[in-house]
């Protein structure tokens, strides 16, 4: 069974910074791409960033040069660096994986349960 466990979610000033992890574990052959998403309520559920296994990656306009995305193979962790928060950043972010079991030739896609981030004064 793969579980992807996240963590560093809060309550943060406009301005602030906050790091959410998320780490997958479980029988993991591969892990592909990783990202993260958000959903404020009432919104829709929206990419944030998105990382490969190579390490190219990939924002969202409203995020670029606020937030950073990066990995670590060894640990199957994905990090989420949010710098300069605003409150429209207040959401529930949940971390996304796209990997394969040990065993198996599928890839499949797995979600976090998700981590509040509130950004207010």
């Amino acid at each position: 069974q793969v579980q992807l466990v996240e963590s560093g979610g809060g309550l943060v000033q406009p301005g602030g910074s906050l790091r959410l992890s998320c780490a997958a574990s479980g029988r993991i052959f591969r892990t592909n791409a990783m990202g993260w998403y958000r959903q404020a309520p009432g919104e829709q559920r929206e990419l944030v960033a998105a990382i490969t296994s190579g390490g190219g990656t990939d924002y969202v306009d409203s995020v670029k040069g606020r937030f950073t995305i990066s990995r670590d193979n060894a640990k199957n962790t994905v990090y989420l660096q949010l710098n300069s928060l605003k409150p429209d950043d207040t959401a529930v972010y949940y971390c996304n994986a796209e990997l394969v079991q040990l065993g198996s030739i599928v890839a499949t896609t797995y979600w976090g349960q998700g981590t509040q981030v509130t950004v207010s004064s």
